[in-house]
């Protein structure tokens, strides 16, 4: 998947976690406050509303969720990749995450609920920022 859409900038929220993703780092936060673990960033905590949280790195390992297998797809930036697997997976940190599960060979078998995977970082053909994805581990 080289072609993918890029990140839009000033935005404060996630700056830090795609600079993250440039250095090879997958990161999230945590509420100073009340300890929760926060994924997707945001400025405010999303259990407490607390202004105050701190960035962590993930080890980039966990769980598929569930999953579904996309065989068509008319959106640009994606109508070239053909059959793909969008998956939530459950970070061993405690958070989930919407992403893709790249698999060798056909993704409508290669992807099953439960399996372990560990973060990657596509580098795309235009822009400075790769895609975090998975892999089975």
């Amino acid at each position: 998947m080289p072609n993918r859409p890029q990140p839009h900038f000033p935005e404060p929220d996630t700056k830090h976690y795609w600079d993250g993703v440039k250095e090879g780092e997958l990161r999230y936060q945590t509420c100073n406050s009340c300890n929760a673990v926060n994924f997707y960033p945001t400025a405010h905590c999303q259990a407490c509303g607390s202004g105050s949280q701190a960035w962590k790195v993930s080890k980039g390992e966990g769980t598929v969720y569930t999953f579904s297998v996309v065989m068509q797809n008319r959106i640009p930036g994606f109508q070239e990749l053909g059959a793909y697997a969008v998956a939530y997976v459950d970070l061993d940190e405690g958070f989930r995450m919407l992403t893709n599960v790249l698999v060798d060979g056909d993704p409508t078998t290669g992807v099953k609920i439960g399996q372990r995977v560990r973060v990657d970082y596509e580098k795309q053909d235009s822009g400075e920022y790769p895609i975090p994805v998975f892999r089975p581990i």
